[in-house]
Parts: C-alpha cells; structure tokens; sequence
C-alpha cells in the first residue's frame, strides 16, 4: 500500500450532510485517536470555566461538573450537532443566580426540569430553524464578542499572581503556537498542560491551581432530591427563570451549532439539538443539578485545535470528565491556571474573525452592517451574556433593514398620447413597511379618467399592501376616475381578491 493511501480520505468518508460517521473513525486508528485526544485538551478546557460560573449560578464546582458529566455525554448520543460540546455554561448560570441567591439552591431542580421541558416543545415545534434569520453581521458579532470575553476572562490569572506564573504561561504559549508546526500528531495544547503541570509539581512552584478556583474533592452525588413543595407557588418562582435559561441555552447552542457547521463544512439537525439539549438538561438536573448548553469556547478548542469531527470526542471529553472528577481530583486540582489561560487565549485571538475588522473590510462594508457587528460586539462585552448581545443586534438589523427596504418600491409614471389613459408601473415588493407611502405616489388631480396600474414588477405580500391599492382606488373613485389593475402574479391575485373592499381603507 502506497504512503499516500495510508492517510484516511477525510472527504470519502463524509455522509451527505458532510458529517464523518462514528463507524468510520472507530474503524481507522489515526481517526480515532485525533478524537480521542482533542476530547481530552477539551475536558481540561472546560473544567476552570465551569468551576468560575458554578460560583456564579451559587452551586458548588462539585455539582456543575457533574452535571457537565452528564451533558457532554448525553449529547454525545442524542444532540443534532457532532463534535459540539455541552456542559454547564456560565451563560445559563448568569440567569440561575438571581432566583438562586432570592429563593436558594433547592429551586435548582424544578427549574432545570422546566428548561429541559421547554426546550423539548422548542425543538417538537420546529421553532428551532429561526435561527436561520440571524443575519450575518450578528454571527460575526457573535464570533468576535466570544473570543473578547474569552480573552478577557483569562487576565485574572496572569495578572498580580506570583512571578512564577509567568514563565510557565509563556511556555504554554510557545508550546501551542510552535508544536503544530513540527508535528500535529498530538494535539499542542495536551503536551503545553501536561508540561507544565509536570515542571511545576516537579520544581514545587507556587502558583495558582485548578484546586485554588473551588472545590474538586471527587466522589459522585446520587440522584438530586426534590426538596421544595409542588405546587403552583413553586411553578411561579421557577417558571420566569426557567423560560429565560431555556431561550438563552438554545440560542447558545444553536449558533454555535451553526457556527461548528460552518467551520466544517457541513450540516446539522437543529430542531435535533433543540431536543437533546432538553433531555440532556433534565438528565443533568435528576442527576447533577444544574442546566447548560453548547460551550463556544471549549467546542472552538475541540473542533480548531483538536480537529474532531465526530461525536466520539465529545463522548470522550465526558467521561475523561469523569475520571478527573471521581478518580483523578487531585490531578485535576494540580494543574497550572496560568497553562489553562494561555491556551485559551490562544483561542480566543483565533476565534476573532480579523478579516471582519480590517479597515479595508470596513470600507466596503455598509455603514449598517458594520454598525450591527460593532453593537453586537460591545453589548455581549457589556452584558457578559451573548444572548443579550445577539439579541439587541438582530433587533437592530431588523430595524435597519426596514428603514433600508421603505424605499424599494418605485413607482414610474407616463399617460398615452392620446392624454385618455394614465399608466403606473410599480416595482419592488409590497408589505406593511413599503407600501405605506405608496398611496401618495399618485398624481390624482391630474390623470384622466381611466388609470391602469401595472403590478407585474411587484408582489403583494400583506393586508397592508390591500388596503394601501384600496385606498388608492378610493381616491379616484372619488374623482370618478376607474382603476384597473393589471400584471398581478397568481398568488398576489388570489390574495388581494380575498382581502380588497373587505379592509376598509379610507
């Protein structure tokens, strides 16, 4: 067998969606091991960010990686999105604390079932692919305002710390920058940790550690017992967080979904993420006690930097989770924040997208456009929540884009030779934002007595649209001139047949 036939066709094993099956990898040493071991730089990714966000929500680092435990794996077998991880996002804890601090840790459970519950009826509803309306300055918002908090949340490690922090971060970073160019056989940031946690156990340096952010002590909880009363007063105090953390979880989850295919070339199920992020958050309460959703960050690290594909890193990312947790603590507890921040980082500056903020970019891009990246940007940054972001900048986009297609529709003007018939042709679309005006594009006093307007350049889409040609007709029929309509497509015919003289235009 030829050297070149030894390497796995990544692109012969793609399905038609573009996925890589798991049966594939399983079947290819080279394949599996990549998964493998991007799963593992994953899980050491992901554990500082859930212990910080587990204080946060007021639950102890013990539960929120547990519950992680449970997400990564669950979602390993049921989410619509391969090589995407889940775990207890800091996101969803931002909207816990509140009713946490207010009523205390035991309304955790009945919330976290709730936010499972709901997410459920999202995705059995199909409500999932709006997500396809996100427009693109909002994603690279979305993309540029993660990697900034990702930066940023790692100053607090190398900064007034020890002087021995800094050696082993620059280490770690020279490690992870120059080892993928002589080998990627494993991945950069494994050997980097790996490294120095050894040289620091090795030469008893002092610096901050895993063990320092909270308690990793091990052992495993049994199922979370229901402690609050079930009636309708618990569902009053539950019910509001509950909604909020479900909306926020999905919308987390189902743009990084769309960013992961994006950066993969291929496709997933997101009413199937919407389902399994639902189960996998009332697994994760029964058994854990906290919700969570899609980690960008640490799914960025196992997709870019570990090249996974499959849902066997993500399977692997779980249960190497769990040894840590059950088995392993005090190995957990040892490593270096310094070699976890420098990796981060790393990851943060590539997850910019710094083609977007070019200025030769920014000169061709419109005004609008660039104006919803930067507002995008600067509330995910001011709110410390990417839904709040995401969602003031669709918004904005919104309110932009129907300033922008008011004045789409044009309206041209000529009368016949013989001065007997006025002639209007009406172009571009016709609903409740563009049509508003067009009632004045008309020349009532000065047409004859017989006007034609042409709508074959046009398409009416609302009872908005109806009721302005209504009112138009209105008009001349009060100068005892006649309206014809002519050019309407079948559907815009069959639509303003239904609704005209029934909307009562003035």
């Amino acid at each position: 067998m030829s050297a070149s036939r030894s390497v796995p066709d990544i692109a012969a094993l793609r399905l038609r969606n573009g996925q890589i099956p798991v049966s594939a990898v399983l079947r290819r040493p080279r394949l599996l091991t990549t998964e493998v071991l991007a799963g593992m730089v994953t899980t050491l990714a992901l554990i500082p960010e859930v212990i910080s966000f587990s204080l946060i929500s007021g639950v102890g680092p013990d539960v929120a990686l547990v519950s992680s435990v449970v997400l990564a794996v669950v979602m390993s077998f049921i989410g619509g999105r391969p090589a995407m991880v889940s775990a207890a996002a800091g996101s969803v804890a931002l909207v816990l604390a509140p009713m946490v601090h207010a009523h205390g840790t035991a309304y955790v459970l009945p919330t976290v079932l709730l936010t499972g519950v709901i997410q459920i009826a999202f995705g059995a509803a199909g409500l999932a692919r709006l997500v396809r309306y996100i427009p693109r300055s909002v994603m690279i918002g979305f993309v540029n305002a993660l990697g900034v908090l990702i930066f940023v949340a790692q100053v607090q490690h190398i900064v007034n710390v020890p002087w021995q922090v800094y050696p082993l971060f620059a280490v770690t970073i020279l490690i992870v920058v120059f080892l993928p160019r002589l080998t990627k056989a494993v991945p950069a940031p494994l050997v980097a940790i790996v490294l120095v946690t050894a040289a620091a156990f090795v030469f008893g340096l002092n610096v901050p550690t895993v063990g320092d952010e909270g308690s990793v002590s091990g052992g495993l909880p049994g199922l979370t017992a229901w402690t609050v009363p079930f009636d309708l007063h618990t569902l009053r105090i539950v019910a509001p967080t509950a909604f909020a953390a479900a909306l926020v979880g999905l919308l987390e989850s189902l743009l990084t979904a769309k960013l992961v295919d994006e950066l993969t070339d291929s496709r997933s199920s997101k009413a199937r993420e919407s389902l399994g992020l639902g189960v996998a958050n009332i697994l994760a309460g029964l058994w854990g006690g906290v919700a969570g959703c899609a980690m960008i960050g640490q799914t960025v690290v196992n997709v870019q930097i570990g090249r996974a594909r499959t849902r066997v890193s993500t399977l692997v990312a779980g249960l190497f989770l769990l040894l840590l947790v059950a088995v392993l603590s005090p190995v957990m507890a040892a490593i270096p924040m310094a070699a976890l921040a420098a990796v981060m980082m790393v990851v943060a500056l590539r997850t910019i997208d710094w083609h977007s903020v070019r200025p030769a970019t920014l000169r061709r891009m419109p005004v609008s456009e660039t104006l919803v990246m930067l507002v995008t940007v600067g509330v995910v940054v001011a709110t410390n929540n990417l839904a709040t972001g995401v969602g003031v900048g669709v918004l904005l986009a919104l309110v932009l884009f129907a300033r922008r297609i008011t004045r789409v529709v044009k309206v041209s003007r000529d009368v016949s030779v013989d001065g007997t018939v006025a002639r209007y042709r009406v172009h571009g679309p016709l609903f409740f934002a563009s049509s508003n005006d067009l009632v004045d594009q008309f020349s009532y006093a000065d047409d004859p007595p017989r006007v034609v307007i042409d709508l074959s350049g046009s398409h009416v889409w609302d009872a908005s649209s109806v009721a302005a040609l209504d009112a138009v007709e209105t008009k001349y029929a009060a100068l005892d001139a006649v309206v014809e309509l002519t050019g309407l497509n079948e559907n815009s015919r069959a639509f303003h047949g239904r609704l005209t003289g029934s909307l009562n235009a003035p």
